[in-house]
């Protein structure tokens, strides 16, 4: 059940009688409308506070969203730190102990350390020695000694630090979840009629034609029907510039149409659209715990036992209370926990704005320290697609052009990705259709058709040699020329003669060479490829980008055994790939990362998703990495020193309890704003 316990212009608060994530969804829900400005959750107390434009139709849009929020949707996650108002309260008890008379200042004093004192209670009972437990103590001896003042100062500075924690996280998620994309409330269906009509997005189920005009997001991913557009593509794939549109080609959801006007068929809608799962990997992003963040957290909570340690040896040794409270403040603990989190996050928004979606922390944490990268070659280093090299034409008076528009004109009523590459080339030197009679198709041979009264026939040497006698004999020298370079061969014959031959090859990624340049000057080792092309072709493949190694031959369920067999020998790997079949290597990798047009089980089980479909990503998101963890390590480096001076300075008497606490509490808000100045820096 849904009420509003407050409204004035432009801000609603409401009452969800609903558990957390049921909370959560719909917040999530609500988030997604245009002129929502700012959503917050209160768990607690079961509401949601909402800034929007103030118009009644987004006001409508919010109470109808969060009643009832689409199935499926993932919750809106949001840091839990310190209220504004703790902080105020700590500091206005702290400026009113200064003044009030002794018994006042001691019962606001008591008053302002008793939660502190009860929550360090429960977690010594519920979890034994944590942070809370050393912030009790340090708050509540010298509340018990009679020294309102510095326990309130103490009080305040905890308080000053968790605040800044929280905001300096939300900041953090805030910057992933701007690249979050908001779905649309109706679109524009074009029906078998022509007739137009708008439906709510939620409503689309796919196969429904959807028209997108000048200054409108396309809400679907699928090719375009009718219509010719210049589209932005910048928030999905990161292209700078936008890029023409046809019939045929495919559209993103998220892109927006700057000029012209198309209509698309859904061919994927909702979650399933490239925004839907960049949406989905930022928001379980936002829900998982970094594996380093906890292993930071019990490496943080260990050391709290240094702090007890030394102020119990400090006292058994002086005597001294003020010693002992001044050790009491000193927490190894709050800059290991709090700035680790706050440097994964902001890594992770860099990583996005570089066109890589990663999972969790633990993926940013194990790539900086692979030695090893291992690429599937089809759709990684190379396109999904072919493209003809060399055309050599073999009969009499046949010319290079006309050789590739016969085939092509013939091979352009076949989807067979070697005749698709000839018809393309046909495109490009804008060669004229040949016409022809009917074409007859044999399975796993080639493909032959009439001609002006020739018989023209296409496809494996096989075919043309043992089936229909044509004798290719005089072109051995070059076919082994080509097949040394690595390339697949197109045979074609007019009548009973050879009429050319057509070398091929898979089409290289402009920027693979530069990309695998860079990832060694970033001390990656060793690059693998793994194919499944003959030797001859692997091999010169491999050898023209520099490969350490080739697996070629191989069969898909080889894949896991390679990378098991690299781990093997101690190197830590990282596996490259888009397959059905590269699901079990890429969990079986030290880190898994697919490409943007990789298949649904490889996306799910990688740890990192590329979204921008080139190779260049790869490179940044190592570096990003790489001065990640070392920016963790410097800051838990940067904590251990500055708080082993103070608690030498304190066992030595040479600081007072307050100036322990400023230092110690200063300490930790450096190295936070350290961690997120140091983010920005790298993301401009």
């Amino acid at each position: 059940m849904l009420r509003i316990v407050h409204e004035v212009p432009c801000r609603l608060r409401l009452r969800l009688d609903a558990g957390p994530r049921r909370l959560a969804q719909a917040a999530a829900a609500v988030r997604d409308i245009a002129g929502v400005r700012d959503v917050r959750t209160n768990a607690g107390c079961r509401s949601i506070a909402v800034r929007h434009d103030g118009s009644a139709a987004v006001r409508a849009q919010i109470l109808a969203r969060a009643a009832d929020p689409p199935a499926g949707l993932p919750p809106l996650v949001e840091a839990q730190g310190a209220d504004p108002s703790r902080v105020a309260l700590a500091a206005g008890t702290l400026a009113a102990a200064l003044v009030l008379p002794r018994p006042a200042a001691a019962a606001l004093t008591y008053a302002n350390v008793a939660g502190t004192l009860v929550r360090g209670a429960v977690a010594a009972a519920r979890h034994g020695l944590k942070v809370e437990v050393l912030d009790a103590i340090a708050i509540g001896l010298p509340t018990a000694r009679g020294e309102f003042l510095t326990a309130n100062f103490t009080r305040f500075l905890v308080e000053l630090a968790a605040y800044i924690e929280s905001t300096t996280i939300e900041r953090s998620d805030a910057l992933l979840r701007s690249l979050l994309h908001r779905t649309p409330d109706d679109v524009w269906v074009v029906a078998e009629t022509g007739e137009m009509r708008r439906v709510p997005f939620a409503t689309l189920s796919g196969g429904e034609h959807v028209a997108v005009g000048v200054g409108e997001t396309i809400p679907v991913d699928g090719a375009v029907v009718t219509g010719d557009a210049y589209v932005d593509q910048s928030a999905v794939t990161g292209e700078s510039l936008p890029i023409p549109l046809a019939p045929g080609r495919l559209a993103l959801a998220g892109s927006i149409v700057t000029d012209g006007r198309l209509v698309i068929r859904a061919d994927r809608v909702g979650q399933s659209t490239t925004t839907g799962r960049i949406t989905r990997y930022i928001q379980e992003a936002l829900e998982r715990p970094a594996e380093i963040q906890s292993v930071g957290d019990a490496l943080a909570d260990r050391r709290v036992g240094i702090t007890l340690a030394s102020a119990a040896a400090v006292f058994a040794v002086t005597r001294d209370w003020r010693r002992m409270e001044s050790v009491f403040m000193v927490d190894y603990s709050c800059t290991v926990k709090l700035g680790t989190p706050v440097a994964l996050k902001t890594a992770m928004y860099r990583a996005a704005r570089q066109g890589c979606l990663v999972k969790s922390g633990q993926a940013i944490e194990a790539l900086a320290g692979v030695d090893t990268l291992v690429f599937d070659k089809t759709g990684t280093l190379t396109h999904n697609t072919l493209q003809v090299t060399d055309v050599c034409p073999l009969h009499p008076g046949v010319s290079e052009a006309e050789a590739v528009a016969l085939v092509a004109s013939l091979g352009e009523h076949t989807s067979h990705p070697i005749a698709r590459a000839v018809v393309k080339l046909a495109a490009e030197r804008h060669l004229a259709h040949v016409p022809h009679e009917d074409v007859n198709f044999i399975v796993g041979h080639g493909v032959e058709g009439h001609v002006h009264g020739d018989l023209i026939r296409f496809g494996s040497r096989h075919y043309l040699e043992d089936d229909e006698n044509v004798s290719f004999a005089r072109e051995r020298a070059q076919v082994a020329h080509f097949q040394a370079q690595g390339k697949s061969l197109l045979y074609a014959a007019r009548n009973e003669r050879p009429l050319a031959m057509f070398a091929l090859r898979d089409r290289l990624r402009e920027e693979s060479a530069d990309t695998l340049a860079r990832l060694r000057a970033l001390g990656i080792r060793r690059l693998v490829m793994i194919t499944g092309d003959h030797r001859a072709k692997a091999l010169a493949f491999g050898e023209a980008l520099g490969m350490d190694e080739v697996f070629y031959e191989q069969q898909p369920e080889d894949k896991a055994r390679i990378i098991a067999g690299l781990k093997a020998q101690g190197a830590r790997v990282a596996y490259v790939g888009d397959g059905v079949n590269d699901g079990p290597a890429l969990m079986a990798a030290d880190v898994g990362i697919a490409m943007p047009r990789a298949a649904d089980i490889a996306r799910a089980t990688a740890d990192i998703v590329l979204i921008d479909d080139r190779l260049d990503s790869l490179a940044a998101m190592v570096d990003i990495s790489q001065v990640t963890m070392r920016l963790i390590h410097s800051n838990f480096a940067v904590a251990v020193g500055a708080n082993s001076a103070i608690l030498a300075a304190a066992v030595l008497g040479r600081l007072s309890p307050m100036a322990t606490a400023a230092l110690h509490n200063g300490t930790t808000i450096a190295v936070l704003v350290r961690s997120l100045l140091a983010g920005q820096a790298r993301s401009r």
